[in-house]
């Protein structure tokens, strides 16, 4: 009877206990794995990592074997509403033809193939119709599965520019000119009512496109699109609300005009300059290169998709340049952040950056760190997400093997925990 009281009493000092056990362990911030890997879990939160972790006698042991334990990855660009196929102008078209009802329930599919991948948080950066919000909401309800949403809502940018979503359609294709309520901007003024307008509806973050792009129609990639003053009211206005901004940026003029308005982060960058890789050091502007859109663009070509010669063009051009700026941004420094603009490629392959990033010069703890630690800090969640360790939320995914040894293994993923919940196993 004694025994029996003190093992009720044990029990009764925890919650119910979760255990994943595997053979090694990466925490999302140091160096090498730890081996072996465990991770105590109770409710949402980890409350013990490593073989010290103190486990209750009914803890529920959910061992992984010949694995490798680590933070749930993060995402800093997705776009959840879309994903592009074979054929790019017909996609455009039916793109068009969408009802926001129907965009809805694409994003719960690409959501939860995301989810799968072991990507538990994301960025979504550049929705309309505050599908993306919604999407976020039901999910953080428990209603559907799906990553942790950071939604920024339409992206802002000039009339004309790669955030005008009526760039490439023929005069009064949809009844009026967008303004600033649709994202599109022509003054500092302006700027500072859309940064309203999207966080009055909800908007975690905002987006802007200070450059154009390779997917829009009737302007050149690396040309710059809003003004210095522009910028600096955006990103102002943004700051005040303490709401982060990143800058969708290939070349280098919009980018640096970008940085020195205080952008946290700079996405895609193909055409980026010494100038302005020496000044996203100095700021500490966070580095999203996007291999993976590049990457799935190219097999489209190699599948013999459809693509307007224009965006070939540019396309082309981006990808000459990006993998020279890649390697020149590690060498001086600059912080990596892990990003794959997925939805350009297929929402669930999220994993690929990690080969990229490997293959063009970061080391596998580095790009493991860049979806780990570093989206964290980008993202301004490291107090609760991106490594393992005690008083952090409970996302941990698993990979077979070792993928310091073989970083491809993060293509499959075998067990997912996102807020203390298996979603995969």
């Amino acid at each position: 009877m004694k025994c029996l009281s003190l093992l009720l009493a044990a029990m009764a000092l925890f919650g119910q206990q979760t255990v994943v056990r595997a053979a090694r362990l990466f925490d999302g911030r140091s160096a090498t794995l730890q081996s072996p890997g465990l991770v105590v879990v109770e409710g949402n939160k980890i409350v013990g990592v490593g073989p010290s972790a103190v486990l209750a006698p009914n803890a529920k042991v959910i061992d992984l074997g010949d694995a490798t334990l680590l933070p749930g990855f993060m995402d800093a660009h997705v776009h959840l509403g879309m994903q592009f196929g074979l054929d790019r102008r017909q996609e455009v078209l039916d793109e068009q033809a969408r009802t926001p009802a129907e965009i809805a329930l694409r994003h719960a599919k690409y959501a939860r193939a995301t989810l799968d991948a072991g990507f538990t948080t994301v960025r979504n950066l550049g929705d309309w119709n505050g599908v993306d919000i919604a999407l976020r909401n039901v999910i953080n309800a428990g209603e559907i599965p799906g990553p942790r949403i950071l939604a920024s809502g339409p992206g802002l940018g000039s009339l004309g520019g790669h955030c005008d979503m009526t760039n490439g359609a023929r005069p009064g294709f949809r009844g009026r000119e967008p303004d600033w309520r649709d994202g599109v901007v022509d003054s500092a003024e302006s700027g500072r009512q859309a940064v309203r307008h999207n966080i009055k509806y909800g908007a975690d973050l905002i987006k802007i496109c200070a450059t154009g792009g390779v997917l829009s129609l009737n302007n050149d990639v690396d040309s710059p699109q809003l003004t210095q003053a522009e910028l600096d009211a955006i990103v102002d206005e943004a700051h005040a609300k303490g709401k982060k901004v990143t800058a969708h940026a290939h070349g280098a003029a919009g980018a640096k005009r970008a940085v020195r308005a205080g952008i946290d982060s700079i996405e895609h960058g193909s055409f980026l300059d010494d100038e302005a890789l020496t000044l996203m050091k100095q700021k500490g502007t966070f580095y999203v290169p996007t291999l993976h859109a590049l990457w799935a663009l190219d097999q489209v070509e190699k599948k013999g998709g459809v693509m307007d010669p224009r965006t070939r063009v540019k396309m082309q051009a981006a990808a000459r340049r990006l993998d020279e700026t890649f390697r020149s941004a590690v060498a001086r420094g600059v912080r990596i952040a892990f990003g794959t603009d997925a939805g350009v490629g297929p929402h669930g392959t999220n994993a690929e950056e990690f080969v990229l990033l490997v293959q063009k010069g970061l080391s596998p703890i580095e790009a493991l760190k860049a979806a780990t630690s570093v989206d964290a800090e980008l993202f301004g969640v490291a107090d609760t997400l991106g490594t393992l360790e005690s008083g952090k939320l409970a996302d941990i995914v698993a990979v077979p093997g070792d993928p310091v040894a073989d970083i491809t293994k993060t293509r499959t993923v075998i067990f997912v925990m996102k807020d203390g919940r298996v979603h995969k196993n």
